[in-house]
C-alpha cells in the first residue's frame, strides 16, 4: 500500500468519525426527553465548561512552549562550552 493511499484511508477514517459524532449528536438532542430550554441551557454549561477547559489547556501549553526556548539555550551555551 502507498503512502497516498495510506493518507487517503486515514481522511476517510477521521471524516467518518467526525460526521458519526454530529449524526449522534444530533440524533441524541432529537431524542432526549428534555425540553428544548433544559436542552439549551445544558448546551450552554457544556460550551462554557469546554471554552474554560480549552482556555486552561492552551494556556499550559503556550507557556511550556514557551520555558522550552530557555532550556534550548541553556543547553546549547553547555555545548559550546570549550572541553577540557
Amino acid at each position: 500500500m502507498t503512502k497516498k493511499e495510506q493518507d487517503n484511508g486515514s481522511a476517510k477514517f477521521w471524516l467518518g468519525a467526525v460526521l458519526g459524532v454530529i449524526a449522534g449528536t444530533v440524533a441524541g438532542i432529537v431524542i432526549a426527553p428534555k425540553s428544548g430550554e433544559e436542552t439549551r441551557k445544558d448546551i450552554a454549561e457544556a460550551s462554557k465548561k469546554l471554552s474554560k477547559n480549552t482556555r486552561s489547556r492552551f494556556d499550559k501549553i503556550f507557556k511550556r512552549k514557551k520555558a522550552e526556548p530557555q532550556k534550548r539555550l541553556t543547553a546549547g551555551k553547555i555545548l559550546e562550552e570549550p572541553k577540557e
